[in-house]
């Protein structure tokens, strides 16, 4: 039994999957795994991304399942679910080994593995699309636009898109917290990934005086158009889960400054 232990990145684990594939492992004695947990009588191999291999597992994803399924398995990837990366693995397997069509990657749902990343890329698409939703953008003294969140799944690469093809000519920066990743994003450029490692403290940002007048606009706005007879705690929790609250301007305290953020230092990573 072979364990590829793997750093926490879509990079490593496509390098695990190519390293199984070269070195003719049997694919069900195979795990790759995002943790160190123990695994009896198996033999530990630790993997070290490799770009280059990486990217022939992604040509070859893209090329034999197409664009969309590749991006479900990247979705996959992102989860915060310790399984993710053998699941992965697997419907992988499962997809070359029947030869599935190009865009039918998750038919085999029969399969526990590829229920499994079905379910998880679900997951991470779900939140993703909440995050659009519930995103608040505030504007600092210095004129950028600035987000916080702090999602479970790992999905800034799957929201920057949305916000950089609707403010293009905006400098915005999306925060976050969980993961101590920034989404920067240049006036008239390319958004790129921005690794939080290495910070030493917190940053007070300062908001803007116009964004703080705003702010409170919107907070006596939301309350003036409450009715109060139609409340329902348990359908606005349904559709707005109270982890997303303390990071939207109609649930906060009204402060001028903003909670306390940290700007990292270095670990650029465009994408």
């Amino acid at each position: 039994m072979i364990v590829y232990r793997c750093t926490d990145s879509a990079e490593s684990v496509f390098t695990a999957v190519y390293r199984a594939y070269q070195e003719k492992r049997n694919h069900e004695e195979t795990f790759v795994s995002l943790t160190d947990d123990p695994v009896l009588f198996a033999e530990d191999v630790p993997v070290k991304p490799d770009p280059e291999k990486a990217q022939k597992v992604v040509n070859t994803l893209v090329r034999r399942f197409g664009e969309d399924d590749y991006v479900h398995l990247c979705m996959a990837l992102a989860s915060d679910q310790e399984d993710r990366a053998q699941a992965v693995y697997r419907t992988v397997v499962d997809g070359l080994g029947r030869k599935c069509p190009r865009g039918h990657l998750f038919d085999n749902l029969a399969n526990d593995y590829v229920h499994r990343a079905f379910a998880l890329a679900r997951g991470v698409s779900r939140e993703a699309e909440r995050q659009k939703q519930f995103l608040r953008f505030q504007e600092l003294e210095s004129g950028l636009m600035y987000a916080r969140i702090g999602p479970k799944n790992n999905v800034m690469a799957f929201i920057m898109p949305h916000f950089a093809d609707r403010l293009p000519i905006v400098n915005f920066a999306v925060h976050d917290e969980k993961h101590s990743l920034f989404g920067i994003h240049p006036a008239g450029g390319q958004w790129y990934l921005l690794q939080g490692e290495g910070v030493e403290g917190p940053i007070r940002l300062q908001l803007s005086q116009e964004e703080g007048e705003y702010q409170e606009l919107f907070r006596q706005l939301c309350r003036s158009i409450t009715i109060d007879q139609r409340k329902n705690w348990k359908l606005q929790r349904n559709m707005l889960p109270l982890r997303f609250r303390e990071y939207m301007v109609e649930f906060d305290s009204g402060d001028k400054v903003s909670s306390c953020t940290s700007w990292p230092r270095s670990g650029l990573r465009r994408e």
